[in-house]
C-alpha cells in the first residue's frame, strides 16, 4: 500500500503540477518546503547535520537558515521536474547557463567520449534536458531500480522523454554499455557524490571520510574518455547556473585501484568546492559520511536507499 501511494503521488505531480502557471508552481513548492522545514522531520534534521559539516563554524541560526533555503531548493527541483515535460524547447534553452561548456563540446568534437560527474546540486535533470535540447547531444545515464516497478517506469519514461538513454543499475550490464557508448565518442552523465555500497571509494570530504562511486573514474581509465566534473546552482532568477570544470586526469603511475582512488578524490575535491559555494542547493537529505552511519548494516539508509528516486550516482551505485 505504501508503494502504491508513493507511485500515485508522483503520478499526480506529473499529471497536475505541469499544468500550473510557473509562478503558482513556484509558490506551491516554497509553501510545501516551508511546511516540511517547520515540522523538523528526519530529512530536515539530516540536511542540517550534513550542512554542519560543510560549514562547521556556522551558528544554529545559520544552519536553520541554510536548511530552510535547502528545502526550498529541493522543492524547486521537484516543481521543475514535474513541469519539465511540458516546457518548450525555448524555455529549456533559456533556463540554464553553463560556464566553460566548451570543455564538453571540445571533448566530444575530439571523439574521445566524455563522462560528466555531478553532485546532488540543483537540478541535474534540467541540465540534462538542456544538453539534449540546446546542444543536441544525447547521453546515457544509469537509474536505480525502484519499488514499485511502476514508479521506476515513471522515472525512466520521464528521463527518456527528455532525450536521455536510461540503463538499469541491476543486472551487471550497465558498465559495459556505458563503456561502449564512450568508445563510440558518446556522452555519459552520472550523479556521483554518494555510494554507501561496499564498492564505494573512500574519500576525504569536508574533513571526514565518505564513500563515492568508482564508476566515473574507472570508465575514464578503461575507455580514454574525458572525466569532467560539473557543478550546478540556483540564484534568485528562474535561470539555473552551472560550471564545467577542467578534466580530471588519469594518473600516469599506480595500480588501477590507486588511480581510481586518486581520481575519485579529485572529483570529491571539486564537488566540495561547488557545495561550499552553494550549500543551500546541495540536496543531500540522507546519511553520507561513514561516521554518521548506524551500526546495523541492515539499516535502510545505510544500504544506500535515497529519498529522491531513480538517480544515478555512478555505475556501482546509481
Amino acid at each position: 500500500m505504501k508503494h502504491e501511494i508513493t507511485d500515485a503521488l508522483y503520478g499526480l505531480g506529473w499529471s497536475t503540477v505541469k499544468h500550473l502557471p510557473e509562478p503558482v508552481a513556484v509558490r506551491l513548492g516554497q509553501r510545501i518546503a516551508d511546511i516540511a522545514w517547520t515540522r523538523r522531520g528526519k530529512s530536515v534534521l539530516r540536511l542540517e547535520s550534513n550542512l554542519a559539516r560543510v560549514e562547521p563554524e556556522a551558528s544554529p541560526e545559520r544552519l536553520r537558515e541554510l536548511s530552510r533555503a535547502g528545502m526550498r531548493s529541493y522543492l524547486r527541483y521537484w516543481m521543475e521536474s514535474f513541469r519539465l515535460p511540458a516546457w518548450s524547447k525555448e524555455r529549456i534553452c533559456t533556463g540554464v547557463e553553463i560556464k566553460d561548456i566548451h570543455l564538453l563540446e571540445d571533448g566530444l568534437a575530439a571523439g574521445r567520449g566524455v563522462v560528466i560527474a555531478l553532485p546532488h546540486l540543483a537540478n541535474w535533470d534540467l541540465a540534462g534536458a538542456w544538453v539534449t535540447t540546446k546542444l543536441g547531444v544525447p547521453f546515457t545515464t544509469v537509474a536505480e531500480r525502484l519499488e514499485p516497478a511502476t514508479l521506476y517506469d515513471r522515472f525512466v519514461a520521464y528521463r527518456e522523454g527528455l532525450g536521455m538513454e536510461v540503463l538499469p543499475h541491476t543486472g551487471g550490464s550497465a558498465f559495459g554499455t556505458l563503456a561502449r557508448r564512450l568508445r563510440a565518442g558518446g556522452l555519459v552523465c552520472l550523479v556521483a557524490d554518494r555510494d554507501l555500497s561496499a564498492s564505494g571509494v573512500e574519500v576525504s570530504f569536508f574533513g571526514d571520510t565518505a564513500r563515492m562511486p568508482a564508476g566515473p573514474s574507472m570508465l575514464a581509465q578503461q575507455t580514454g574518455a574525458l572525466l569532467l566534473p560539473v557543478t550546478l546552482w540556483y540564484d534568485d532568477s528562474p535561470v539555473m547556473r552551472g560550471r564545467v570544470h577542467p578534466a580530471v586526469p588519469v594518473p600516469e603511475t599506480g595500480t588501477r585501484t590507486e588511480k581510481t582512488a586518486a581520481m575519485t578524490q579529485a572529483l570529491a575535491d571539486v564537488f566540495g568546492s561547488g557545495i561550499a559555494e552553494h550549500p543551500e542547493d546541495w540536496h543531500m537529505l540522507q546519511r553520507l559520511w561513514l561516521a554518521d552511519l548506524p551500526p546495523c548494516p541492515d539499516d535502510a539508509d545505510a544500504s544506500g536507499a535515497t529519498d529522491r528516486p531513480a538517480q544515478s550516482s555512478g555505475t556501482e551505485k546509481p
